[in-house]
């Protein structure tokens, strides 16, 4: 009986031999398998990804290039809260000066509220591999 060259019968069942050139790839394999196996915090921060959830996520009132009623988020980290001329900002947030880095955006999307109360920002992350990838897209961003 003709069989694959990697399948042979042992006692009658059927059983893969695995080419010993591919044995040496089994630590590659495995550490494939591991890194698509984590959770999506675990991976490196993307901001790619981080442009696709701004774009679903953030778009219904802010944009990167333009003010609407609130303020454009191109260049906003690293800015200070408040300081666009041109919009209204609560009293709460034109006082806070905050800079925008990392932590405090993180902050402010996991829960505005809680972070500037009475910021008059209504909407919040709740998914922190969102909020690392949302605050990596604003990073990466080059200012105009």
């Amino acid at each position: 009986m003709k069989t694959d060259k990697h399948i042979t019968r042992s006692h009658g069942r059927m059983v893969c031999r695995i080419p010993l050139v591919l044995t040496g790839c089994a630590p590659l394999w495995v550490a494939l398998v591991s890194f698509l196996a984590l959770p999506r915090s675990g991976r490196a921060q993307s901001g790619e990804h981080g442009k696709e959830l701004f774009e679903k996520r953030c778009t219904g009132c802010h944009a990167l290039d333009k003010e609407k009623e609130v303020p454009r988020l191109r260049g906003v980290y690293g800015r200070t809260s408040g300081t666009v001329t041109s919009l209204q900002y609560s009293e709460a947030l034109k006082t806070a000066h905050i800079t925008w880095d990392a932590a405090s955006l993180d902050k402010w999307l996991a829960d505005p509220e809680k972070f500037v109360p009475d910021s008059d920002m209504a909407f919040q992350l709740v998914r922190a591999e969102e909020q690392t990838d949302i605050i990596a897209c604003l990073k990466q961003l080059p200012s105009n």
